[in-house]
Protein backbone atom coordinates (compact mmCIF):
# COMPACT_ATOMS: atom_id res chain seq x y z
CA UNK A 1 0.00 0.00 0.00
CA UNK A 2 1.48 3.86 -0.71
CA UNK A 3 2.11 5.73 1.76
CA UNK A 4 -0.58 8.48 2.73
CA UNK A 5 0.61 11.94 4.60
CA UNK A 6 -2.80 12.68 6.30
CA UNK A 7 -2.81 16.63 6.60
CA UNK A 8 -6.07 16.31 8.41
CA UNK A 9 -6.83 18.77 11.29
CA UNK A 10 -8.63 16.71 13.16
CA UNK A 11 -9.11 13.86 14.20
CA UNK A 12 -5.42 13.96 13.08
CA UNK A 13 -2.37 11.71 12.02
CA UNK A 14 -1.24 9.65 15.19
CA UNK A 15 2.96 8.78 15.05
CA UNK A 16 2.97 6.19 13.09
CA UNK A 17 5.01 3.87 16.55
CA UNK A 18 1.88 4.69 18.70
CA UNK A 19 -0.57 2.68 16.41
CA UNK A 20 2.33 -0.47 15.57
CA UNK A 21 2.85 -0.79 19.67
CA UNK A 22 -1.22 -0.36 19.54
CA UNK A 23 -2.00 -2.94 17.24
CA UNK A 24 0.12 -5.36 19.00
CA UNK A 25 -0.94 -4.90 22.41
CA UNK A 26 -4.46 -4.72 21.50
CA UNK A 27 -5.42 -8.01 22.01
CA UNK A 28 -3.13 -8.59 25.36
CA UNK A 29 -2.00 -5.94 27.38
CA UNK A 30 0.70 -6.62 29.22
CA UNK A 31 -0.14 -10.45 29.70
CA UNK A 32 -3.41 -9.73 30.82
CA UNK A 33 -4.74 -11.63 27.81
CA UNK A 34 -6.65 -8.34 27.55
CA UNK A 35 -7.18 -5.23 25.60
CA UNK A 36 -7.07 -2.30 27.61
CA UNK A 37 -10.14 -1.21 26.36
CA UNK A 38 -11.93 -4.11 27.94
CA UNK A 39 -10.16 -3.96 31.52
CA UNK A 40 -12.09 -2.01 34.31
CA UNK A 41 -10.66 1.09 34.98
CA UNK A 42 -11.03 0.55 38.78
CA UNK A 43 -8.44 -2.59 38.38
CA UNK A 44 -5.32 -2.46 39.50
CA UNK A 45 -3.75 -2.44 36.13
CA UNK A 46 -5.64 0.29 34.04
CA UNK A 47 -5.04 2.41 37.45
CA UNK A 48 -1.17 1.86 37.15
CA UNK A 49 -1.28 2.70 33.30
CA UNK A 50 -3.40 6.02 34.03
CA UNK A 51 -1.41 7.16 36.96
CA UNK A 52 1.83 7.05 34.19
CA UNK A 53 -0.39 8.71 31.59
CA UNK A 54 -0.45 11.68 34.11
CA UNK A 55 2.95 11.63 35.31
CA UNK A 56 4.41 11.83 31.85
CA UNK A 57 1.94 14.22 30.89
CA UNK A 58 2.96 16.42 33.73
CA UNK A 59 6.83 15.67 33.25
CA UNK A 60 6.45 16.85 29.30
CA UNK A 61 4.67 20.23 30.52
CA UNK A 62 6.58 20.74 33.47
CA UNK A 63 3.24 21.24 35.20
CA UNK A 64 4.23 22.61 39.10
CA UNK A 65 2.20 21.55 42.01
CA UNK A 66 -0.65 23.22 43.21
CA UNK A 67 -2.54 22.35 39.44
CA UNK A 68 -4.78 19.33 38.58
CA UNK A 69 -4.80 17.19 35.45
CA UNK A 70 -7.98 16.34 34.47
CA UNK A 71 -8.29 13.85 31.80
CA UNK A 72 -12.37 13.90 30.28
CA UNK A 73 -15.07 13.58 27.77
CA UNK A 74 -17.33 15.94 25.80
CA UNK A 75 -15.01 17.57 23.44
CA UNK A 76 -13.88 21.08 22.69
CA UNK A 77 -17.30 22.34 22.64
CA UNK A 78 -17.82 21.01 25.83
CA UNK A 79 -15.20 22.52 27.59
CA UNK A 80 -16.53 25.96 26.23
CA UNK A 81 -19.42 24.97 28.66
CA UNK A 82 -17.63 23.43 31.34
CA UNK A 83 -14.93 26.49 31.68
CA UNK A 84 -17.69 29.46 32.56
CA UNK A 85 -19.40 26.79 35.06
CA UNK A 86 -16.53 25.52 36.76
CA UNK A 87 -14.35 29.42 36.77
CA UNK A 88 -17.00 32.17 37.07
CA UNK A 89 -16.87 31.20 40.69
CA UNK A 90 -20.04 33.76 41.79
CA UNK A 91 -18.95 36.62 39.36
CA UNK A 92 -20.97 37.52 36.60
CA UNK A 93 -18.66 38.71 33.70
CA UNK A 94 -15.65 37.13 31.67
CA UNK A 95 -13.37 38.64 29.55
CA UNK A 96 -12.51 37.09 26.19
CA UNK A 97 -10.06 37.56 23.42
CA UNK A 98 -11.72 37.04 19.60
CA UNK A 99 -9.12 35.43 17.28
CA UNK A 100 -11.60 33.45 15.31
CA UNK A 101 -13.81 30.81 14.40
CA UNK A 102 -12.85 28.67 18.07
CA UNK A 103 -13.00 32.17 19.75
CA UNK A 104 -15.98 32.72 18.25
CA UNK A 105 -17.61 29.29 19.52
CA UNK A 106 -16.41 29.89 22.84
CA UNK A 107 -18.04 33.42 23.17
CA UNK A 108 -20.89 31.95 21.94
CA UNK A 109 -21.21 29.16 24.77
CA UNK A 110 -19.88 31.43 27.78
CA UNK A 111 -22.54 33.75 26.58
CA UNK A 112 -25.31 31.84 28.01
CA UNK A 113 -23.81 31.36 31.51
CA UNK A 114 -22.62 34.91 32.12
CA UNK A 115 -21.80 38.66 30.40
CA UNK A 116 -19.27 38.28 27.43
CA UNK A 117 -16.71 41.48 27.28
CA UNK A 118 -14.72 41.09 24.27
CA UNK A 119 -11.60 42.53 25.19
CA UNK A 120 -9.74 42.67 22.09
CA UNK A 121 -10.66 41.51 18.60
CA UNK A 122 -9.14 40.59 15.10
CA UNK A 123 -12.49 40.08 13.61
CA UNK A 124 -11.72 43.43 11.07
CA UNK A 125 -8.52 41.71 9.90
CA UNK A 126 -10.41 39.11 9.26
CA UNK A 127 -8.91 37.17 11.93
CA UNK A 128 -5.35 37.21 10.34
CA UNK A 129 -3.50 38.26 12.93
CA UNK A 130 -3.35 38.23 17.10
CA UNK A 131 -4.32 41.46 18.98
CA UNK A 132 -0.99 42.58 20.99
CA UNK A 133 -2.13 43.39 24.35
CA UNK A 134 -1.77 47.05 23.63
CA UNK A 135 -5.36 46.82 22.27
CA UNK A 136 -6.44 44.63 24.88
CA UNK A 137 -9.70 46.14 26.92
CA UNK A 138 -9.93 44.20 29.89
CA UNK A 139 -12.50 44.29 32.57
CA UNK A 140 -11.82 45.02 36.75
CA UNK A 141 -14.69 42.33 37.86
CA UNK A 142 -14.08 39.61 34.79
CA UNK A 143 -13.62 36.33 36.92
CA UNK A 144 -11.19 34.88 33.83
CA UNK A 145 -9.82 36.29 30.71
CA UNK A 146 -10.07 33.59 27.76
CA UNK A 147 -7.87 33.36 24.32
CA UNK A 148 -8.04 30.07 21.86
CA UNK A 149 -3.93 30.10 21.64
CA UNK A 150 -4.09 28.52 18.08
CA UNK A 151 -6.90 29.03 15.85
CA UNK A 152 -7.60 25.48 13.59
CA UNK A 153 -9.11 27.23 10.83
CA UNK A 154 -7.65 30.79 10.67
CA UNK A 155 -4.32 29.86 11.44
CA UNK A 156 -3.19 32.10 13.81
CA UNK A 157 -1.14 31.29 17.07
CA UNK A 158 -0.01 33.06 19.93
CA UNK A 159 3.82 33.11 20.61
CA UNK A 160 3.57 34.64 23.70
CA UNK A 161 1.90 34.28 26.95
CA UNK A 162 -0.74 37.22 28.23
CA UNK A 163 -0.40 38.92 31.22
CA UNK A 164 -3.55 39.16 33.07
CA UNK A 165 -2.64 40.09 36.63
CA UNK A 166 -4.20 38.78 39.32
CA UNK A 167 -7.15 37.66 36.68
CA UNK A 168 -6.86 33.83 35.95
CA UNK A 169 -5.79 33.34 32.27
CA UNK A 170 -7.47 30.91 30.50
CA UNK A 171 -6.16 28.76 27.09
CA UNK A 172 -7.85 26.41 24.71
CA UNK A 173 -4.78 24.85 23.60
CA UNK A 174 -6.71 21.98 21.42
CA UNK A 175 -4.58 22.39 18.22
CA UNK A 176 -1.03 23.22 19.75
CA UNK A 177 -1.19 21.56 23.01
CA UNK A 178 2.92 19.52 23.35
CA UNK A 179 3.99 21.25 20.19
CA UNK A 180 6.35 23.27 22.37
CA UNK A 181 7.21 24.02 25.76
CA UNK A 182 4.57 26.65 27.85
CA UNK A 183 5.19 27.68 30.73
CA UNK A 184 2.02 26.53 32.89
CA UNK A 185 2.49 28.51 35.75
CA UNK A 186 1.14 31.73 33.72
CA UNK A 187 -2.13 29.75 33.59
CA UNK A 188 -5.60 29.48 35.44
CA UNK A 189 -6.57 26.77 33.23
CA UNK A 190 -5.32 25.45 29.85
CA UNK A 191 -7.82 23.22 28.11
CA UNK A 192 -8.25 21.19 25.10
CA UNK A 193 -9.58 18.59 22.76
CA UNK A 194 -6.89 15.81 22.36
CA UNK A 195 -7.23 14.61 18.98
CA UNK A 196 -4.52 16.82 17.32
CA UNK A 197 -1.50 16.17 19.22
CA UNK A 198 -2.49 13.91 21.84
CA UNK A 199 -4.64 10.97 20.50
CA UNK A 200 -8.04 10.27 19.39
CA UNK A 201 -10.80 11.60 19.57
CA UNK A 202 -13.19 11.59 22.58
CA UNK A 203 -10.67 12.67 25.30
CA UNK A 204 -10.26 15.92 26.66
CA UNK A 205 -7.94 17.15 29.20
CA UNK A 206 -8.03 20.02 31.32
CA UNK A 207 -4.98 21.49 33.68
CA UNK A 208 -6.57 23.59 36.49
CA UNK A 209 -5.18 25.89 39.38
CA UNK A 210 -6.12 24.42 42.68
CA UNK A 211 -7.23 27.47 44.27
CA UNK A 212 -9.89 27.78 41.56
CA UNK A 213 -11.94 24.61 42.29
CA UNK A 214 -14.81 24.54 44.57
CA UNK A 215 -16.84 27.05 42.79
CA UNK A 216 -18.81 25.27 39.92
CA UNK A 217 -22.21 26.79 39.23
CA UNK A 218 -24.75 24.62 41.27
CA UNK A 219 -26.23 23.13 38.46
CA UNK A 220 -22.92 22.07 36.63
CA UNK A 221 -23.42 18.00 35.84
CA UNK A 222 -21.12 16.24 37.76
CA UNK A 223 -18.86 14.19 35.47
CA UNK A 224 -18.05 18.19 34.23
CA UNK A 225 -17.49 19.93 37.58
CA UNK A 226 -13.92 20.00 37.74
CA UNK A 227 -13.82 19.66 41.93
CA UNK A 228 -15.23 16.51 41.93
CA UNK A 229 -13.59 14.69 38.88
CA UNK A 230 -10.15 15.99 40.56
CA UNK A 231 -11.30 14.24 43.87
CA UNK A 232 -11.45 10.75 42.00
CA UNK A 233 -9.02 11.65 39.52
CA UNK A 234 -11.04 11.76 36.70
CA UNK A 235 -12.98 8.90 37.43
CA UNK A 236 -16.33 9.89 38.72
CA UNK A 237 -17.53 8.02 35.86
CA UNK A 238 -16.11 5.79 33.15
CA UNK A 239 -13.53 7.81 31.64
CA UNK A 240 -12.67 6.75 27.54
CA UNK A 241 -9.80 4.47 28.74
CA UNK A 242 -8.46 3.54 25.75
CA UNK A 243 -7.82 6.77 24.61
CA UNK A 244 -6.29 7.43 27.89
CA UNK A 245 -4.28 4.65 27.03
CA UNK A 246 -3.05 5.81 23.40
CA UNK A 247 -2.10 9.26 24.89
CA UNK A 248 0.22 7.23 27.05
CA UNK A 249 2.15 5.98 24.28
CA UNK A 250 2.01 9.48 22.32
CA UNK A 251 3.84 10.72 25.34
CA UNK A 252 5.99 7.99 25.56
CA UNK A 253 6.99 9.18 21.31
CA UNK A 254 7.14 12.65 22.79
CA UNK A 255 9.71 11.94 25.14
CA UNK A 256 11.73 9.71 22.79
CA UNK A 257 11.46 13.10 20.41
CA UNK A 258 13.19 14.86 23.07
CA UNK A 259 10.75 16.53 24.98
CA UNK A 260 8.71 19.46 24.20
CA UNK A 261 12.10 20.90 23.28
CA UNK A 262 12.87 18.19 20.01
CA UNK A 263 9.62 18.53 18.96
CA UNK A 264 9.44 22.46 18.63
CA UNK A 265 12.51 21.98 16.51
CA UNK A 266 11.27 19.77 14.35
CA UNK A 267 7.80 21.88 13.84
CA UNK A 268 9.65 24.82 13.42
CA UNK A 269 11.23 23.41 10.41
CA UNK A 270 8.42 21.82 8.51
CA UNK A 271 6.29 25.04 8.92
CA UNK A 272 9.66 26.79 7.88
CA UNK A 273 9.73 25.19 4.83
CA UNK A 274 5.92 25.11 3.99
CA UNK A 275 5.81 28.73 4.69
CA UNK A 276 9.03 29.04 2.38
CA UNK A 277 7.14 27.10 -0.51
CA UNK A 278 3.80 29.74 -0.04
CA UNK A 279 6.09 32.86 -0.11
CA UNK A 280 8.05 32.07 -2.90
CA UNK A 281 5.19 30.86 -5.41
CA UNK A 282 5.35 34.55 -6.85
CA UNK A 283 1.68 34.65 -5.85
CA UNK A 284 0.16 31.63 -6.90
CA UNK A 285 -0.04 30.40 -3.08
CA UNK A 286 -0.87 33.02 -0.52
CA UNK A 287 -1.18 32.72 3.16
CA UNK A 288 -3.06 36.20 4.78
CA UNK A 289 -2.09 35.50 8.31
CA UNK A 290 0.29 38.27 10.03
CA UNK A 291 3.87 36.40 9.35
CA UNK A 292 4.55 36.75 13.50
CA UNK A 293 1.22 34.81 14.19
CA UNK A 294 1.39 32.16 11.84
CA UNK A 295 0.62 28.75 13.15
CA UNK A 296 3.09 25.99 13.09
CA UNK A 297 0.36 23.21 13.26
CA UNK A 298 -2.13 24.83 10.71
CA UNK A 299 -1.29 26.36 7.85
CA UNK A 300 -4.16 27.83 5.61
CA UNK A 301 -3.64 29.10 2.08
CA UNK A 302 -5.21 30.11 -1.62
CA UNK A 303 -4.52 29.69 -4.85
CA UNK A 304 -4.39 32.48 -7.06
CA UNK A 305 -7.10 30.89 -9.02
CA UNK A 306 -10.18 29.25 -7.05
CA UNK A 307 -10.99 27.02 -10.63
CA UNK A 308 -7.49 25.25 -9.70
CA UNK A 309 -9.00 23.88 -6.31
CA UNK A 310 -10.15 20.74 -7.13
CA UNK A 311 -7.93 19.83 -9.61
CA UNK A 312 -5.32 21.00 -7.14
CA UNK A 313 -7.09 18.39 -4.40
CA UNK A 314 -7.65 15.34 -6.93
CA UNK A 315 -4.19 15.49 -7.62
CA UNK A 316 -3.15 16.05 -4.42
CA UNK A 317 -5.19 12.65 -3.31
CA UNK A 318 -3.60 10.83 -6.44
CA UNK A 319 -0.02 11.53 -4.64
CA UNK A 320 -0.68 9.96 -1.19
CA UNK A 321 -1.27 13.76 0.04
CA UNK A 322 -4.70 13.87 1.88
CA UNK A 323 -7.12 16.03 4.09
CA UNK A 324 -5.75 19.23 2.39
CA UNK A 325 -9.36 20.81 1.80
CA UNK A 326 -9.75 24.11 3.83
CA UNK A 327 -12.35 24.49 6.56
CA UNK A 328 -16.08 25.96 4.40
CA UNK A 329 -15.44 28.77 6.63
CA UNK A 330 -12.48 30.17 5.40
CA UNK A 331 -12.11 28.30 1.76
CA UNK A 332 -8.58 27.13 -0.17
CA UNK A 333 -6.48 24.58 1.18
CA UNK A 334 -5.23 23.98 5.06
CA UNK A 335 -2.56 21.89 5.62
CA UNK A 336 -1.62 20.95 9.32
CA UNK A 337 1.00 19.81 10.69
CA UNK A 338 0.94 19.01 13.53
CA UNK A 339 3.50 16.06 16.11
CA UNK A 340 2.96 13.42 13.82
CA UNK A 341 3.67 14.64 10.41
CA UNK A 342 7.27 13.87 9.82
CA UNK A 343 9.48 16.00 7.56
CA UNK A 344 9.02 13.65 4.41
CA UNK A 345 5.46 14.61 4.85
CA UNK A 346 5.77 18.18 4.28
CA UNK A 347 8.66 17.62 1.87
CA UNK A 348 5.93 15.69 -0.12
CA UNK A 349 3.80 18.43 -0.06
CA UNK A 350 6.00 21.21 -1.05
CA UNK A 351 7.21 19.32 -4.02
CA UNK A 352 3.26 18.36 -5.35
CA UNK A 353 2.61 22.30 -4.85
CA UNK A 354 5.84 23.34 -6.75
CA UNK A 355 5.22 21.16 -9.23
CA UNK A 356 1.29 21.71 -9.57
CA UNK A 357 2.45 25.74 -9.70
CA UNK A 358 4.57 25.13 -12.30
CA UNK A 359 1.93 23.05 -14.60
CA UNK A 360 -0.67 25.73 -14.17
CA UNK A 361 0.89 28.76 -13.27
Amino acid sequence: MARIFNFSAGPAAIPEPVLKQAQAELLDFNGTGMSVMEMSHRGKVFMAVAEEVERDFRTLLGIPAGYKVLFLQGGGKGEFSFIPLNLLRGKTCADYVNTGHWSAGAIKEAGKYCQVHIAASSESQKFTRVPPQAEWRLSPDAAYVHTCTNETIHGVEYFWTPNTGDVPLVADMSSHILSRPIDVNRYGCIYGGAQKNIGPSGLTFVIVREDLLGGAHPLTPSVFDFTQQAANDSMLNTPPTFAIYLAGLTFKWLQAQGGLAGIELANIRKAALLYRCIDESGGFYTNPVARADRSRMNVPFVLNDDALNSAFLAGAEEAGLAGLKGHKAVGGMRASIYNAMPLAGVEALVDYMKDFAARNG
